[in-house]
């Protein structure tokens, strides 16, 4: 049997280090795409050991798109195939602040780093037979209001408001990619893993880091909150629902805008020019 690849962004905490041991026990050899080196190595090896799988370590750095094609581009040099790309980093700026790119921290970590990641990766996808694109989004994309000439919230910043449109594009950004997939064997879904007890919380504030607090004993564990991701890279019965949102491995109705084809395909147009995608 061929050796399977699996990319996860952010593998070195949360849920994405728990997706990793897991889908390293389902035998897939683990490539971590993580921004800090030396707390991603540490990861690395404690992942290799709980799984007792060989691990590897790309640096990459959402916030940048250079970051982003050189880690792409030392992959497709040192490997020939991606069956499970999972895009899991996540992020939420405490303040409105723009990346080297000139782009809005968290448009850029949430979307268009998984966009352009996932772009540059795409021979490479539709390449691997049966290939897989998980992209992990969240329930807090159906209080996000789309605004195609607003997606940097130039108008009306607010660090919780940018955090939900961003994960409502990783939704959208799924239903229009099942579309280019569609003459190949590959597929694409995105999930919303639950509420997981994590620091990702950290950087919200005000009435909202008051309900966080308030809820955190009820929220549920790294490994909980990987079980739909693991489900979406691994189930032999779920392609046929190409382009589709999940929560708790199950099929799930997102927002209605999640699903426009028209501001879907607006959408890819728009990240494409911003990524500078030709």
């Amino acid at each position: 049997m061929e050796k399977k690849y699996c990319i996860i962004t952010g593998a070195n905490a949360g849920i994405g280090k728990a997706s990793a041991i897991e889908l390293a026990k389902k035998g897939f050899h683990i490539v971590m795409f993580c921004r800090n080196k030396e707390k991603a190595e540490k990861a690395r090896q404690e992942i290799a050991e709980q799984s007792e799988h060989p691990v590897d370590l790309i640096i990459c750095d959402l916030a940048s798109q250079k970051s982003i094609r050189q880690a792409a581009k030392q992959y497709t040099q040192n490997y020939d195939r991606v069956d499970v790309l999972l895009n899991n980093a996540g992020f939420i700026a405490k303040q409105k602040e723009k990346t080297e790119d000139g782009i809005e921290s968290t448009l850029a970590v949430n979307h268009l780093g998984p966009f352009l990641l996932t772009n540059l990766l795409f021979e490479l996808i539709q390449k691997t037979p049966n290939a897989r694109v998980v992209n992990v989004s969240s329930e807090a994309h159906k209080y996000a209001s789309f605004d195609l000439d607003n997606l940097e919230l130039d108008k009306g910043y607010d660090n919780m408001k940018d955090y939900c449109l961003s994960k409502l594009c990783n939704i959208m950004f799924t239903h229009e990619l099942a579309k280019k997939l569609k003459d190949t064997s590959a597929t694409t879904y995105s999930l919303h893993p639950g509420v997981v007890a994590s620091n990702f919380q950290d950087n919200t504030h005000g009435f909202l880091g008051a309900i966080f607090s308030l809820i955190r004993p009820f929220m549920i564990s790294s490994e909980k909150g990987a079980s739909t991701s693991v489900f979406l890279a691994t189930d032999p019965g779920v392609t046929k629902f190409n382009g589709k949102y999940f929560e708790k491995k199950t099929l799930k109705k997102p927002k209605s805008v999640a699903y426009d084809d028209t501001l879907c395909h607006q959408l890819w147009d728009r990240s494409k020019k911003m990524s500078n995608l030709k």
